[in-house]
């Protein structure tokens, strides 16, 4: 059928008789590389998140809202990561079945699919390193206001105990 992108895919294949005449295995590439080229604005979008994420977790504490983001975030890059694993085993498997001609295209889907997976692998990175950074800076600022209450601990311990004597 005509659904989605590679409707659009379909009638360009179908426009150009040279293009789709290369063989089911052209067709089948043209498909694997329209699929791996959405995976980029998928990836762009998570990324905004993720980054947004990181900029307030450097200057705000980061609430409970903002907490679970973090794990929603990181299932999200870890269903992504399941999808990327299943297009490269796809694609690795395809290759001994393809003609010689067509294998260095499907080398370059490989290519997209492995650079795709190694820039999820870095914000998987990135979500962990903001909460722990997030959780140091917390306790951090507990150490704080910590020090401080103990420090008028002891500056009020000499009144009281002066007035308890008296």
């Amino acid at each position: 059928g005509n659904a989605g992108a590679l409707g659009k895919l379909r009638e360009q294949l179908e426009a150009s008789p040279t293009q789709f005449g290369k063989g089911v295995d052209y067709v089948l590439h043209a498909i694997l590389h329209r699929v791996v080229d959405q995976y980029l604005p998928i990836f762009e979008m998570i990324e905004d998140d993720v980054l947004a994420m990181e900029r307030r977790s450097l200057h705000d504490f980061l609430g409970p809202e903002e907490v679970a983001r973090i794990f929603e975030l990181r299932s999200e890059l870890t269903r992504f990561q399941r999808t990327l694993g299943a297009m490269a085993e796809l694609v690795r498997k395809l290759v001994p079945c393809i003609s010689a001609e067509m294998t260095p295209y499907f080398h370059d889907v490989a290519d997209h699919v492995h650079r795709v997976q190694s820039m999820v692998d870095g914000l998987l990175l990135v979500l962990s390193t903001v909460f722990e950074a997030s959780s140091l800076l917390e306790a951090q600022r507990i150490g704080v206001v910590t020090r401080q209450l103990a420090a008028w601990a002891a500056i009020l311990t000499v009144p009281t105990a002066i007035a308890g004597i008296y």
